[in-house]
Order: structure tokens, then sequence, then C-alpha cells
């Protein structure tokens, strides 16, 4: 058969139905089956994401702040006066230092004699922040020469510290050179006129 022309299709080519009685597939419904699939696929993956995200497991709580008395130092800077024979006050420096973490309140400075009491500058309370030392001088009055300890080995100054964990007191022992220069200041203000 010899003929020009386009050629025509086939029986059942554009049908309705094919020879099975199902429905022939158009390149339309082609599309639509794999956009369908991937669909499924990307909500799975989104439910299953949504899962894991729900179901993770919380992170551990940051650590509390240190204790006080962990972060701050109380050193001896000197500075001690020395008083003469009589004068009840005399003074010496301190640095107040906080090396970590949140800021720290010094609440209040004392010593553990009855004889003597002392008094701070600045006043307490105030705040210590991390990298900021303070210096602080230290007034000591002698309320009783008599009874004023001499040669204390290791005396030291009590620190009543506050921050966001706790409200500690500290005994701070501020070495060697501060026992020598406050047993000098105190021979030197209240000279020995009996054992005390």
């Amino acid at each position: 058969m010899n003929a020009i022309g386009p050629v025509e299709p086939g029986e059942d080519t554009y049908g309705r139905e094919n020879t099975l009685g199902r429905k022939a597939v158009t390149p339309r419904a082609a599309w639509r089956a794999p956009r369908r699939t991937a669909l499924a696929a990307a909500v799975l993956l989104a439910a299953a994401g949504l899962t894991i995200h729900l179901t993770r497991p919380e992170p551990p709580p940051a650590p509390p702040p240190l204790w006080p008395s962990q972060s701050v130092a109380v050193t001896y800077t000197g500075e001690m006066s020395r008083p003469r024979a009589g004068e009840r006050n005399f003074t010496f420096a301190v640095t107040v230092t906080h090396e970590a973490g949140p800021p720290v309140s010094v609440r209040r400075v004392a010593q553990p004699s009855a004889a003597l009491s002392v008094h701070a500058s600045p006043a307490t309370p105030f705040t210590v922040k991390s990298g900021t030392p303070r210096k602080l001088i230290i007034t000591m009055h002698i309320r009783e020469c008599g009874e004023v300890p001499r040669n204390a080995g290791l005396p030291f100054l009590e620190v009543t510290l506050r921050n966001a964990r706790a409200n500690e007191r500290q005994s701070y022992i501020l070495g060697p050179e501060y026992a020598n220069d406050l047993s000098g200041a105190l021979t030197a203000a209240c000279p020995r006129t009996r054992v005390s």
C-alpha cells in the first residue's frame, strides 16, 4: 500500500478504554502519579522531622554559679598606717578581686577579736564585678588595749559575700606581711603595760 500523507493512528490509540477494560494512560495522567508520590514522601519527611524535633531530649540545665568564696580573693596590699601610743585607729588596704561569674556583693567586713572593730570604705554592701578589682580601705578601731591580741600567728578578716547562688561568710588569711604589720600597729598604739 502506497500512500502519500500523514500516518493515521491505529485503532484504540486515543480511545477511552483499552482492550482490558482499563482507561488508557494519557500524558496528563502520567504526570500526576509521580507528583502524588513526591508529595506523600515530603509529608512523611516533614512528619518524621517534627517527631524527632518534639521528642528530642532537653539539654542539661546550666551549672549553678560558683560559691562566692570560690570566685572572690581578698589580698593585703599594705599601706598600714602606724598609730602613735594612745591612738585608737589605724588603716590598711586590701583588694577584693572577683575572678568569674555573676557579680558578687560584699555584705560585711569584720574580724574575730572583741577588742577590735573594723570599718570599710567604701561602705558595705558594695558589688564587685568580674575583672574589676575593688580597693578597700579598712579602718581598725581599738576598743580595749588590754584585750588586744598580740603576735597573732594567722589573723584574718571575715568577709560576708553574696551572689546568685548563696550568702556565705568566709575567713580570709591575709598572710605573714599583714600579720607583722598588724602586730606592729597594735604594739605602737597599745604599748605593753601589762601582760595581755
